[in-house]
């Protein structure tokens, strides 16, 4: 199974780079992964909420393939803890799934078309992150669920 998270804007913030690059890299050993960034909408300033949405929502539309599972980072998702979010990863890795893709989305979330196509929402917390910290939080909790899975020290009860 390859893992894919999906990401609109590059992160701008060299320590939240950092952060990234590092569980990317410790990522490696557990699943083939790979984080696809999409660029920014060109004069989203000047555009409304929902033309902003429906833009990127057809960019990370774009992207998919009809057998992916998709799973969308969305404060209304449901919220696991480490544990249940590993058991939720090794099930799809279980089901046969080839194809699992994270999406962040922008600003203002996402699109309705967007949301027909995912096949779960997922919240990382009830609070609230910027884009970029969502990011390495994921990926940070993506190679939690890894090493819990191979019995590994480095989530601890």
């Amino acid at each position: 199974m390859k893992v894919t998270l999906l990401v609109i804007g590059k992160t701008d913030a060299a320590y939240i780079r950092a952060g990234i690059e590092e569980y990317e890299k410790r990522l490696g050993r557990y699943v083939p992964y790979e984080m696809k960034v999409l660029p920014d909408i060109k004069n989203s300033k000047n555009m409304s909420e929902g033309v902003q949405k429906e833009k990127e929502g057809e960019l990370l539309l774009g992207q998919l393939v009809p057998s992916d599972y998709v799973v969308l980072l969305d404060e209304k998702g449901r919220e696991y803890d480490s544990v249940g979010f590993s058991e939720f990863v090794a099930q799809k890795m279980l089901c046969g799934v080839k194809g699992l893709v994270f999406v962040i989305g922008g600003p203002y979330g996402f699109s309705e078309a967007v949301y027909k196509r995912c096949n779960e929402k997922i919240s990382l917390s009830r609070m609230t992150f910027s884009h970029q910290m969502v990011r390495m939080i994921f990926v940070e909790q993506l190679y939690r669920a890894m090493t819990i899975m191979k019995g590994e020290p480095y989530h601890h009860v």
